[in-house]
């Protein structure tokens, strides 16, 4: 999506899980090439983690994921296990 190899470290979001929501906007369908995609639930419970990557993106890099992020998300930040603060993105309607 950037052009390059992306840098980033493992890390932990707790007090999350993931869950499927089906994507409606059927152009963003065809660019992903699927209407099912993995979506961040918060739910405040230290048992709930979700185990990923952060990556390290230039701010011209985060525009072009905001962009790219069908209608109905959002960009949040949130603090990973690490202290590190991220960015995710999450359906608006949760």
């Amino acid at each position: 999506m950037f052009g390059r190899r992306l840098q980033g470290q493992s890390d932990t979001l707790v007090g999350y899980r993931l869950t499927t929501l089906r994507i409606e906007d059927q152009e963003f369908v065809t660019k992903s090439g699927s209407a099912d995609h993995r979506n961040l639930q918060f739910t405040g419970s230290a048992s709930d983690y979700v185990e990923g990557t952060a990556f390290e993106v230039t701010r011209r890099e985060l525009e072009q994921a905001d962009a790219y992020e069908p209608d109905g998300y959002e960009r949040v930040s949130v603090r990973l296990k690490s202290g590190q603060d991220a960015w995710v993105y999450m359906n608006k309607q949760q």
